[in-house]
């Protein structure tokens, strides 16, 4: 029984819509993309909160090979990378292939007929040959269960379900959270609350943001001269690369680097906050990077405006009216304003239920056996599937490097397997765990072991306490092996 589809992707954002191109160009055509939200460009289409724009400049954080030269910021706003999103989906054919508010409750590997069988809330299975999950790093919002925030009588508003007719003129305001959501909004929401408390049970990281309107001029100059462009791309790409693989994964090689960091991000701490316990309160207590740093000029002096305060004590409830700390200090607040971020390692890895050959689920397999994916891209026992969101795949701190190496090693892996006449493919066990070991090791020199990251409360530790998220080797490493990793180290024709 042939599968309806030669592939199912799960996910419209950036991720999917590049696997998408790839397909295409491997001739793999009938494709569906599998959206639970209503449009196209994953988190730049679920967030458009006040404020929100890239944290990595555009020229890098856009694909290398549809660069865009009318970006009007060198950090662009939301709004232009769900335009970006919009302008690929349509080059690119993409639209046509999208099926929006499908929930996709999981997929599961038909032996019999070495296809992927995916359920849809509501509807029918749909039957595909490769399955592609693209759901994303940051997609799972989480909401800590705050005793009694049932209760509250005021407006709760997540940055996930931003309404942007809500106006925030005249507000007793409070933002939990002190991750990179809440260095974008919170200058936005001093700006119009009458009275802003920020709940801060981790401080962040925060260097100067050199940030800065792209003249039209410069623009056409893109537009024209595209080699412009890329050498822009190269250079902002190359500092990124130094401070993410030198300052961080290579920390117990290169500490001096890492420190030279902190003690920026500590100036510009100092240049910006008057008070001298609001700046130790907004101090870490880690290493630079344990924990994702941010951009902003702005964050830091919001704290300097009167109405606005900073609480570092642990909430112990709320109220209808407002948030009791452990302290037994109340602040009375109408607006509730959650920027308390996402649920990666509970819910997303994967974000549905996946059971492969012999009825291995792989939430269950990564939690019983680590976290782990071949490139950071294929697992053992899931034959023809491809996790494009997967343990150890985040490659520098652009996801679009990801998204490209992983583009790249579709292409070789299918082309191998076109090349033989065969239909399936899948991971050998050693491969698997050569790779899993090499990853394992080369963390063992990074930031998140060799550094202090106890107080970090970072996201890119799992449950287990392993920096499982980023792949712990240069960008060009990665693009490198993804075009030269050995072909046998698959199995292909029927499964292993």
């Amino acid at each position: 029984m042939a599968p309806q589809y030669d592939a199912i992707v799960v996910g419209a954002g950036f991720g999917g819509m590049g696997a998408g191109i790839e397909l295409d160009r491997l001739g793999l055509s009938n494709y569906v993309i599998l959206e639970r939200e209503d449009d196209l460009g994953g988190t730049w289409h679920v967030n458009h909160y006040p404020g929100l724009a890239v944290d990595i400049a555009s020229v890098t954080y856009s694909y290398s090979f549809e660069p865009n030269p009318y970006w009007t910021r060198l950090f662009a706003p939301g709004a232009e990378l769900k335009k970006y999103a919009t302008h690929i989906a349509d080059k690119y054919g993409l639209r046509r292939r999208m099926r929006f508010g499908t929930v996709v409750d999981g997929a599961r590997w038909d032996e019999e007929h070495q296809h992927w069988v995916v359920s849809v809330a509501g509807g029918e299975n749909v039957t595909g040959r490769y399955l592609l999950t693209a759901t994303g790093f940051l997609s799972q919002p989480y909401t800590p269960p705050f005793p009694g925030i049932d209760t509250f009588a005021g407006k709760i508003i997540h940055t996930t379900a931003w309404e942007d007719d809500f106006d925030l003129t005249g507000r007793k305001a409070a933002i939990i959270g002190t991750g990179a959501t809440a260095v974008q909004l919170v200058p936005e929401v001093a700006k119009k609350a009458q009275a802003l408390t920020v709940f801060q049970r981790t401080p962040i990281w925060v260097v100067p943001k050199v940030d800065t309107a792209i003249p039209a001029p410069v623009q056409k100059l893109f537009d024209r001269v595209p080699a412009t462009q890329k050498a822009a791309r190269l250079f902002n790409t190359s500092l990124l690369e130094a401070l993410m693989v030198v300052g961080v994964l290579n920390y117990t090689k290169a500490k001096p680097l890492n420190k030279a960091a902190g003690v920026l991000a500590k100036a510009h701490l100092r240049a910006s906050v008057r008070d001298k316990e609001t700046r130790k309160q907004l101090t870490p207590h880690y290493d630079f990077g344990c924990k994702r740093p941010t951009f902003s000029n702005t964050y830091f002096r919001s704290f300097n405006q009167p109405h606005v305060r900073l609480e570092t004590n642990s909430i112990e409830r709320i109220e209808a009216d407002g948030i009791v700390t452990a302290d037994g200090h109340k602040t009375e607040i109408d607006t509730l304003i959650l920027a308390t971020g996402f649920n990666l390692w509970d819910v997303n890895f994967p974000a549905i239920e996946i059971i492969g050959r012999d009825g291995v689920n792989l939430g269950k397999f990564w939690r019983d056996n680590r976290f782990q994916a071949y490139e950071g891209i294929t697992v053992p026992k899931f034959p023809n599937f491809l996790s494009l969101n997967s343990p150890y795949s985040y490659s520098g701190l652009s996801y679009f490097t990801t998204i490209e190496a992983q583009m790249k090693h579709m292409g070789r892996l299918f082309g191998e397997l076109f090349r033989r006449g065969e239909h399936t493919f899948e991971v050998t066990e050693h491969a698997n765990t050569e790779f899993l070991d090499r990853v394992t090791d080369k963390l063992g020199s990074s930031v998140f072991y060799g550094g202090d990251c106890a107080t970090a409360r970072s996201y890119y530790f799992n449950p287990h306490g392993e920096a499982a998220l980023l792949r712990p080797t240069s960008t060009l490493n990665a693009h490198r092996e993804a075009v030269s990793f050995p072909l046998d180290d698959y199995v292909y024709g029927k499964s292993a």
